[in-house]
């Protein structure tokens, strides 16, 4: 191997090896902050949570608030890469719209009672006060993309003559209330447990209700439950 293939392999292993420890900072710093909360966080906890020397932090990310932004954006694409893999499922082609929504609707609750999804929602509520920045941040990688990705859905099915709507945004957000409306009180904010079989009543009775408004096919099916 010549002296400019080896740099070359050289400088893309340092790269990848910037990346990967710049990974694993943001996984640990969210680990620590949702665990601490961000006050009572520190570069100290985060770089022995990380394995890293404080430096190390600051070469990456600079301090505390970058660090935290960047972590809870890092936690959000995370858990909207699952949530956007759950959606991709509902097809217009599905044999059983009635299981199909079941199936997606278990999925999105799954992704939505996650340890990470709860413990973003959890940051994101206690410090907007302190980073009023962050709704945005967190919702142009995560509720924005999963809302356009549940509309797009709902619109394909419409066209396909298997829903009857005419604001397949609208309906999409009224299907994950329905998905996600009981989950908060029952769970007392993801503190208690909400099952398997809560989850899969939950997704049942969010899917009965959405396609009794806008299913253009009969609601029931054998493979409902």
């Amino acid at each position: 191997m010549g002296r400019a293939k080896v740099a070359d392999a050289a400088g893309d292993a340092s790269f990848r090896g910037r990346i990967d420890k710049r990974q694993a900072i943001l996984d640990a710093a969210f680990v620590v902050f949702a665990r601490e909360g961000y006050a009572q966080a520190s570069i100290d906890l985060i770089a022995a949570e990380a394995g890293v020397a404080k430096p190390t932090i600051y070469n990456h990310l600079a301090g505390k608030e970058n660090l935290f932004r960047h972590a809870m954006a890092a936690a959000a694409d995370r858990t909207t890469a699952r949530t956007l893999a759950a959606v991709s499922r509902l097809t217009a082609d599905v044999p059983d719209l009635h299981l199909a929504f079941v199936e997606v609707g278990r999925a999105l609750l799954d992704c939505y009672c996650s340890a990470d999804s709860w413990a973003l929602r959890r940051l994101l509520h206690a410090e907007i006060v302190r980073f009023p920045d962050l709704f945005d941040l967190v919702g142009a990688s995560g509720p924005g993309q999963v809302a356009q990705a549940v509309a797009d859905r709902l619109a394909r099915l419409a066209l396909a003559g298997r829903l009857r709507l005419t604001d397949p945004v609208e309906a999409g957000e009224q299907f994950v209330a329905l998905l996600t409306g009981p989950v908060a009180g029952r769970s007392a904010l993801g503190t208690l447990p909400f099952d398997d079989v809560q989850r899969q009543a939950a997704a049942h009775s969010a899917t009965v209700t959405f396609l009794r408004a806008f299913g253009a096919e009969p609601t029931e099916s054998t493979g409902a439950a």
